[in-house]
């Protein structure tokens, strides 16, 4: 028979008291935290799957990052594909307006000061910016597409325009676990590339027009009017093709947005509390050290007078 010891009954009560402590306070630490899983101990395959959650939901914050930075570029390039439509509309306008035989050269000459200060705003077009990145440049985003050497008036020699080609690169947003999205255009689609300079190219159509203006060239002038429309319907084909990228990619986004609802919702129940069950275990916990506090005085009251009596 095992002859108990007051060495034994002191050590098994001190035992007793700490397994009860811990216990209160992993429910206080819950508590405190609002989390149940504080230490990869708590739950090992629950800790897995909190960290792949969070993996996923950080990669899902930077996907609907670049989802915001395209739409951005997009509806910024609508917007001046935009003026750049009205600026054609209005050189066809003055074209028709100038093609008529009747007008007298000063007419003519009218009609070239706004086709010059059209082309202006065209070339300040073509070199537009987004957050410091010239947007129909390609790749080399940090390169001015257009740029012509000023004289000493501070006035750029503009008519080598149809010479000029923009960089081809392509500019892809990451919107997806592997999905890449092309979101530029170039100065070469929207204006024309060298290779159309005897057609449809925008700056040479102009150039042509300017000089059958100062001429007084009628047939020069009249033949440019199916270009400027040539053009016009390409740069439509290019709205319609960023209208096409912008809903696509708003679809993205809200398909970013559940997931992030969801991936929320998983790691929430893997991770958080519950704490009305916090609550009442908590003081079931306090409840039970308080009477191994309280039965333990009891036990160990007893000292070696009590003994000798």
């Amino acid at each position: 028979m095992l002859r108990v010891t007051s060495n034994m009954m002191n050590s098994q009560l001190l035992l007793n008291l700490n397994r009860n402590a811990r216990s209160m306070n992993e429910n206080q630490l819950q508590l405190a935290t609002g989390r149940k899983l504080n230490r990869p101990s708590d739950d090992p395959v629950g800790m897995t799957y909190s960290l792949r959650y969070r993996t996923e939901l950080s990669a899902n914050t930077q996907y609907r990052s670049n989802v915001d930075s395209a739409l951005s570029w997009l509806d910024y390039n609508d917007t001046v594909l935009d003026q750049t439509g009205s600026i054609i509309h209005r050189l066809k306008e003055l074209t028709i307006q100038a093609s008529n035989s009747t007008n007298p050269q000063s007419a003519l000459t009218a009609v070239q000061t706004e086709v010059e200060q059209l082309k202006e705003q065209l070339i300040d077009i073509g070199n537009s910016k987004l957050n410091g990145k010239y947007i129909f440049n390609g790749q080399q985003y940090d390169v001015k597409p257009y740029d012509f050497p000023k004289d000493a008036n501070n006035l750029s020699d503009t008519s080598s325009a149809g010479d000029l080609e923009t960089d081809s690169g392509i500019i892809n947003y990451i919107v997806g676990e592997n999905v890449l999205l092309p979101i530029n255009l170039t100065g070469n689609d929207i204006f024309g590339s060298p290779s159309e300079k005897d057609g449809d190219h925008l700056f040479a159509t102009i150039d042509r027009l300017i000089e059958g203006l100062s001429t007084g060239d009628f047939d020069m002038i009249s033949e440019q009017i199916d270009m400027f429309d040539s053009r016009l319907n390409k740069v439509l084909t290019a709205r319609s093709d960023i209208g096409a990228k912008t809903n696509r990619i708003e679809l993205m986004a809200g398909r970013l947005e559940d997931m992030e609802i969801n991936l929320t919702e998983l790691k929430s129940r893997t991770e958080d509390a519950d704490y009305s069950k916090l609550i009442i275990e908590s003081k079931i916990n306090e409840s039970i050290y308080n009477a191994s506090l309280s039965t333990g005085a009891k036990i160990i009251s007893t000292s070696l007078v009590d003994f000798l009596r």
